[in-house]
């Protein structure tokens, strides 16, 4: 049976794909939970230090296959994951992806498709990428984080354009509002997303999980409560190996090779 996610280590990044084509990638249950199982994998493995999630074909999702969410929504729920798994909506604020998540998307981005770069950290978009938080125009309204996060990126006005209305974002805007962070020629949104990964999973590990959590807190709780946390939880990071790593790579000029401990 062929695998509704695809997964693929490349160095100490975690390539996560939907691999649904025929179906422009549409949402349904049991991709959700083996999206949900790549996230766990990623979250739990010290090995691997960044994620990149992309669709295979030509689109990166139609949204949800909403044959099968709407019980379980009519029910008040999401459906239910594995114990050692990770919720990719980020709806689970007590256990969240403790590493980077760099979105790389292209033809239709529909509804859960934009929930999902939006509970990600870093977003390329090809240039052909049309982008669009439709429910509005469904009958119901988004439910896996838009209508919070896209405040947070994009500020109220720009959000409610587009939450309100259902219409879709052309590219050059969502790059002008920072909706997503680059806009690459076609074909070429993977390498650019994956160059960033790489980048990122070649820096300490400890403090970029700790840079993520500290900017988490300061949305989540506040930003009093962040700038407490600030020193505290550079203390234990200051007796790291990695941390010693850091002070020498600088003193003898080379690039450090952090080890995450």
């Amino acid at each position: 049976m062929t695998e509704k996610i695809t997964t693929e280590v490349r160095g100490h990044v975690l390539c996560i794909g939907f691999n649904r084509p025929a179906k422009y990638n549409a949402l349904d249950i049991d991709m959700y939970r083996q999206l949900a199982d790549a996230y766990g994998r990623l979250h739990s493995d010290n090995d691997l230090r960044c994620g990149l999630l992309f669709a295979h074909g030509d689109h990166f999702s139609g949204g949800l296959d909403l044959s099968e969410w709407a019980p379980e929504f009519a029910a008040g729920r999401l459906p239910e994951i594995a114990a050692d798994a990770i919720e990719p909506f980020g709806q689970d604020l007590d256990r969240r992806l403790a590493k980077p998540m760099v979105v790389a998307t292209q033809g239709i981005c529909f509804t859960v498709g934009i929930e999902l770069m939006l509970a990600a950290d870093i977003r390329v978009a090809a240039d052909n990428t049309r982008l669009g938080q439709i429910e509005v125009k469904r009958g119901i309204y988004p439910v896996c984080g838009a209508t919070v996060r896209f405040i947070q990126n994009i500020g109220w006005g720009n959000a409610m354009r587009y939450l309100l209305t259902g219409d879709e974002i052309p590219t050059d805007e969502a790059l002008r509002m920072g909706l997503v962070q680059e806009v690459t020629p076609a074909g070429e949104q993977f390498d650019r997303a994956f160059e960033i990964a790489e980048r990122i999973a070649k820096q300490a590990p400890l403090g970029v999980q700790a840079t993520l959590n500290n900017a988490r807190m300061s949305l989540d709780e506040g930003e009093r409560a962040a700038m407490q946390r600030l020193l505290p939880d550079l203390m234990p990071i200051m007796k790291s190996e990695d941390a010693e790593e850091g002070v020498n790579s600088f003193v003898e000029r080379r690039e450090a090779r952090f080890q995450g401990r």
